[in-house]
């Protein structure tokens, strides 16, 4: 089996990347990176005060830019954020540096979890906009991911299968 050079983590916002990639990361000692923190941390704030700042072209310009910039890196753990995958260009980085994880989580689930006024690119829509965009991502994140984690068995199950992967893979 090869070894690849990374784990992307891609999914809905709400469906466990950060938190799963985290988590995973201190079981094994492998490095983790998220794009959103990366992008949010370059203008000194959060996500959502970024996109206020600067808007969602910029926010994905950057998006772009943190992605490219972590594959020159040791092997990591890399939570994209949920609209990542919309650019070919980062489809095509995300293929090319690693193995592409889709943490598919129940839409009843993020729904019930998620916290709107967080969410930028989703919090005017309420959650009828959350649907929307899940069932539009959806079969972009299927078409990309090499392997499917579903999130639906608890926590500290997706937390054990990752580590496993990561183990194998990384």
């Amino acid at each position: 089996m090869a070894v690849d050079k990374h784990l992307f983590l891609i999914g809905m916002q709400g469906c466990g990347k950060s938190s799963l990639g985290k988590r995973t990361a201190k079981e094994t000692g492998v490095p983790f990176a998220d794009t959103d923190a990366m992008v949010a941390q370059s203008a000194g704030g959060t996500v959502n005060e970024f996109f206020e700042k600067y808007g969602e072209e910029t926010f994905r310009r950057a998006e772009t830019n943190a992605l490219a910039a972590l594959t020159y890196a040791r092997p990591m753990i890399i939570s994209t954020g949920g609209g990542t995958v919309l650019n070919p260009v980062n489809r095509h980085i995300m293929r090319s540096w690693g193995t592409i994880v889709l943490i598919d989580r129940p839409l009843e689930d993020i729904l019930s979890d998620i916290k709107l006024d967080r969410r930028p690119t989703l919090r005017d829509g309420g959650l009828a906009e959350v649907e929307r965009v899940y069932h539009e991502r959806l079969p972009i994140y299927r078409d990309l991911a090499d392997i499917t984690l579903r999130n639906d068995q608890g926590y500290h199950m997706a937390v054990y299968i990752l580590t496993r992967l990561v183990r194998e893979r990384l």
